[in-house]
């Protein structure tokens, strides 16, 4: 059966390419500090409470607004605010390029945080609205999936090289800004993309939604430095915003998230997917790094080339999706993609404090064959089980769930790493467990959605 691939000429003149690189671009200004951490805490005076700020301050500009970019991009334009994002994320990075201190440059991440969330949630909305379900979009995801791992190899790469030949990390701020003011540039190549029938904008619902996030990832963050007064305080507010989100919603004539999905297995299973991929892969991949240098004596080149081998791998089995004779429709196929994933993560057992870096390399090439699969299947998935005038709060909802994941990985990761054991060695045996034993158990409970009966009436797949 043919593909119906499209000419190369053809291809360039739709939105892929555009979109796929900024993805790469907020991809890279992602991973940024986790290569860079040592220099910039070194130069702005960072202690253990800034680092960890440094590090999870882009995931709470992305927590709070990737869900809000997917609705406001329904209602005014998914072109506006791709372009808008970009803008941000120029924005961001020319503050955190001159920050003085630690507190300007989170400002900054932050900052960058906001506009990569509508890069991602209204990007891959345009994809969904110029690539009809079928191969045609089973391609373009699969393009977008590789650029989620290429943004993290090349961000991984590009930080190293550019820390080696300037200050250690202003320049690589520098290269995020002059990116996304090229991508300005590519964007008239998107069209325009709305919904057909905007709905109204549920503002209590975003103000108490956007509090939320922020403060639970806040709150993680600070967690990670020990638990102390402002990690409850933090904690409670963002349960109050939470808890009241719950209680308005239901009273909304046109919510934010409508009811009616969280009852569509398929629209399920992609979320809980994103979520628990966040909190054990990204978990762990951000782990891995601080393992390889604090842990087994290797230099930051090494870190850098450890996260380039995970997002390599997960780059070529994203593309090689739309070659294989399974799609992984549904939350079966997300099922056994977490699974696989989580089998994955157990070769990292038995690693000592005279092992060889090759060990981490072994379960960074492993588990990016299932992570790049799942990047491209989530992404289909995320825009296939929801209504066609609102793919981009779909991919915003399922955004939100990976990185609102993400910070919880992050922060149990490290907590277990530091404070089990004798050394951070011992507790990457413990992390490697915990890691995968949420995966296999999601595996199950992703499963398990799809036994239900409404998974043969979700929406058309993509």
């Amino acid at each position: 059966m043919s593909l119906n691939i499209k000419p190369t000429h053809d291809v360039l003149a739709r939105p892929l390419l555009p979109v796929a690189l900024g993805t790469t671009l907020v991809l890279v200004a992602y991973v940024a500090p986790i290569v860079a951490l040592p220099a910039t805490a070194v130069d702005l005076g960072a202690g253990p409470a800034g680092r960890a700020w440094i590090l999870s301050s882009m995931s709470v500009g992305l927590a709070a607004a990737l869900l809000v970019s997917g609705v406001l991009g329904d209602r005014f334009g998914r072109r506006v605010l791709y372009d808008v994002g970009l803008g941000l994320v120029a924005l961001g990075g020319v503050v955190c390029a001159a920050a003085p201190g630690t507190a300007v440059l989170v400002t900054g991440r932050v900052v960058q945080g906001v506009g990569g969330a509508a890069v991602l949630a209204c990007g891959l909305a345009l994809l969904a609205a110029r690539f009809p379900p079928g191969p045609e979009r089973l391609r373009a995801t699969s393009m977008w999936g590789a650029s989620v791992g290429l943004g993290i190899a090349t961000g991984s790469l590009v930080t190293a090289a550019v820390g080696e030949l300037g200050t250690g990390w202003r320049e690589v701020y520098v290269v995020h800004v002059v990116a996304a003011v090229g991508l300005v540039a590519l964007s008239s190549r998107l069209g325009t993309s709305r919904a057909e029938h905007p709905r109204r904008v549920d503002v209590p619902g975003l103000v108490l939604l956007v509090g939320g996030l922020t403060l639970l990832v806040a709150a993680l963050t600070q967690a990670r430095d020990g638990v102390d007064g402002l990690t409850v305080v933090l904690g409670v507010a963002a349960l109050a915003c939470l808890g009241g989100l719950a209680l308005v919603e239901p009273r909304v004539g046109e919510p934010l998230l409508d009811p009616a999905l969280l009852r569509r297995p398929g629209f399920v299973a992609a979320t809980l997917g994103s979520l628990l991929l966040g909190i054990s892969m990204i978990g762990l991949a951000s782990l891995t790094p601080t393992i390889a240098q604090v842990g087994l004596g290797n230099g930051p080149w090494t870190g850098a080339l450890l996260a380039a081998v995970w997002a390599g791998v997960s780059v070529v089995t994203s593309l090689a999706l739309r070659r294989l004779p399974w799609t992984f429709a549904g939350p079966r196929g997300v099922a056994v993609l977490l699974g696989l994933v989580g089998l994955a993560q157990l070769t990292g057992l038995g690693l000592g404090t005279g092992s060889g870096v090759w060990r981490l390399a072994v379960v960074m090439a492993a588990t990016g064959v299932g992570t790049g699969l799942l990047n491209a299947v989530l992404g289909r998935e995320a825009v296939a089980n929801v209504p066609p005038d609102r793919t981009a709060m779909g991919s915003g909802a399922n955004n939100t769930a990976r990185y609102v994941g993400a910070a919880i990985g992050i922060t149990l990761t490290v907590t277990i790493a530091t404070h089990v054991g004798d050394s951070v060695v011992d507790g990457w045996n413990v992390v490697v467990v915990v890691c995968a034993a949420v995966l296999l158990v999601g595996a199950a409970v992703v499963a398990l959605v799809g036994r239900t009966p409404q998974d043969v009436t979700s929406s058309p797949r993509g």
